[in-house]
């Protein structure tokens, strides 16, 4: 019998295997001979328009759509079994919207996999992501190796300067660091911001 009408959603920091969880769902049920059908937001240039690629270079075809409004309607117009989507935090979508429209794809019998960031790299939820786990039939909390101690990791780190909230990037400007080691390079990166601050006042 067909997984049909369910909420699956892989969460995590960067580099934990969530697109790899994602890409594993998607490939088992186009075995199953799901009717299956992958998104990605229109935001996220990395690996161009058509494809979602995990870091170990594996590739399912997908569609590039700038919301989860889209994502009904390409439903609605398709006989599907499944749908995939990547980076969930990247949608612009207020996060009651998308629970609606899961609640709307789910009615349909479609089984939704999702993959995305459960915090930014301030440590802030991202809104959809909370949103959306009360409503999982499954949810997977994946991590990655810390960067600087080899424990599980917790949480992403940017290493640049930048300080918008969404900036997409991979090795070159995040890694993964466990709760003690973000914790101190937050500090250690603190005290460098106060250093260069008092420096220009003097």
């Amino acid at each position: 019998m067909k997984k049909q009408g369910k909420l699956i959603v892989h969460t995590g920091s960067m580099f934990s295997g969530k697109t790899t969880s994602l890409w594993r769902e998607l490939y088992r049920m186009n075995i199953a001979n799901y009717k299956v059908v992958a998104f990605k937001p229109s935001i996220d240039d990395r690996d161009g328009d058509k494809q979602i690629v995990t870091h170990d270079n594996l590739s399912f075809d997908a569609i590039k759509v700038e919301d989860l409004n889209e994502i009904i309607n390409y439903a609605r117009d398709h006989e599907i079994d499944a749908i995939g989507i990547d980076e969930l935090q990247f949608f612009p979508n207020d996060p009651s919207e998308v629970v609606d429209i899961f609640n709307k794809l789910m009615a349909m019998n479609i089984t939704i996999v999702v993959s995305g960031l459960d915090m930014d790299y301030k440590t802030r939820p991202f809104e959809i992501i909370k949103e959306i786990m009360p409503l999982a039939d499954e949810l997977i909390k994946h991590h990655a190796i810390c960067a600087s101690c080899g424990e599980d990791a917790w949480a992403s780190y940017r290493k640049s300067s930048d300080d918008s909230r969404i900036q997409i990037g991979a090795q070159n400007l995040y890694e993964p660091l466990c709760r003690s080691c973000y914790n101190d390079k937050m500090k250690e990166r603190e005290k460098t911001k106060n250093q260069i601050k008092l420096n220009l006042e003097k």
